[in-house]
């Protein structure tokens, strides 16, 4: 939600949604395409972080798990 949030609050974005005078220069093209693309990256970035983190901290515990047990 937060990444759909920043998306619709921007400068860029409200001025392609008609934020002007008469909603001159209003653009749907915009929604219709960066919605979605806003949408993906706000579900599959959160997870890929986290497994991100998830694997370097198992590749850190089993590194120093080794060098205690052979040393």
């Amino acid at each position: 939600m937060g990444a759909v949030w920043l998306w619709g609050a921007s400068d860029r974005t409200q001025r392609h949604l008609g934020n002007k005078f008469e909603n001159n220069g209003q653009d749907f093209g915009a929604v219709l395409v960066e919605l979605p693309l806003v949408v993906i990256v706000g579900v599959v970035l959160p997870g890929l972080v986290w497994g991100l983190g998830a694997w370097v901290l198992t590749r850190r515990e089993r590194g120093r798990g080794r060098s205690e047990v052979h040393g």
